[in-house]
């Protein structure tokens, strides 16, 4: 499929999906939010695909929303507006939700729903000079449909003072309070993410998977007994599903897992 901003491509086991806006720092109108969510669709499905890498050239990761399509939004009714939101709210889920781990690769400005975007991924790798902004309050708006993935990230506690302040705050601070995972130099930034990305592609595809399912199921629920039997059947099912079998073969046997080729 053929995009019109975005870049998708993949080598080998590992697909990167490119916001491809640079003129407006990847800020992100309806035709992107329609064409993240196919891309994750179509790559979520494919099975060459172990990993998928989300980043964006330019100078800036994404820049929130477009301010042609903010203007669009002006004029909706409560019900246009209701289903404008609802497509951002499939893109973000689509992301959370994709079979594949999901690594995002931030660099320069990371503002308002470009946090969405971020939070949605599993890992977060940031260049030190990334600055990062919830600033949805300056424009009398509230970041309602990204909070769930963003919360997740940086806690409750973060959330309250950024969520309130709309103050701008570093890839240090992102750091420090959870949000991003590592924070690496301009020039290190690709190869901080293809460390992660090997560690991904060499570990079970089906072991990932399930692990990705594991922590959004079980992060947050109280422990109770249908918990406990719920995570007591997840690793009789993965200790005897094929690659788990081979999995434990090959370590005893000394040898790679047959899903390393």
């Amino acid at each position: 499929m053929s995009y019109q901003t975005l870049e998708v491509s993949i080598d080998g086991r590992v697909a990167t999906v490119t916001l491809n806006r640079p003129e407006v720092r990847n800020a992100f109108n309806e035709t992107t939010i329609a064409e993240i969510t196919q891309a994750f669709r179509e790559l979520g499905k494919n099975g060459d695909v172990r990993t998928i890498v989300l980043a964006a050239n330019g100078p800036a990761f994404c820049a929130g929303a477009d301010l042609n399509w903010m203007k669009k939004m002006a004029g909706y009714t409560h019900e246009e507006n209701r289903a404008d939101a609802g497509q951002l709210a499939e893109m973000l889920r689509t992301i959370y939700t994709c079979p594949k781990p999901v690594v995002a690769k931030v660099q320069g400005d990371c503002y308002a729903g470009g946090m969405g975007l971020a939070a949605a991924c599993d890992v977060i790798v940031a260049s030190e000079a990334t600055n990062f902004c919830l600033s949805e309050v300056k424009l009398g708006l509230i970041p309602a449909t990204i909070s769930p993935y963003v919360i997740i990230a940086m806690g409750e506690n973060a959330a309250r003072r950024y969520f309130l302040t709309a103050e701008r705050f570093s890839a240090q601070e992102a750091h420090r309070i959870g949000f991003v995972h590592q924070v690496t130099t301009a020039d290190a930034l690709d190869a901080a993410v293809a460390d992660i990305v090997k560690a991904l592609v060499t570990n079970s595809p089906n072991a990932v998977k399930e692990a990705k399912r594991l922590v959004q199921d079980v992060a947050g629920k109280p422990l109770t007994a249908e918990l406990i039997a719920d995570t007591a059947e997840r690793i009789a099912d993965i200790r005897s599903s094929e690659e788990g079998k081979e999995g434990v073969r090959s370590f005893l046997e000394k040898r790679k897992p047959n899903w390393l080729g």
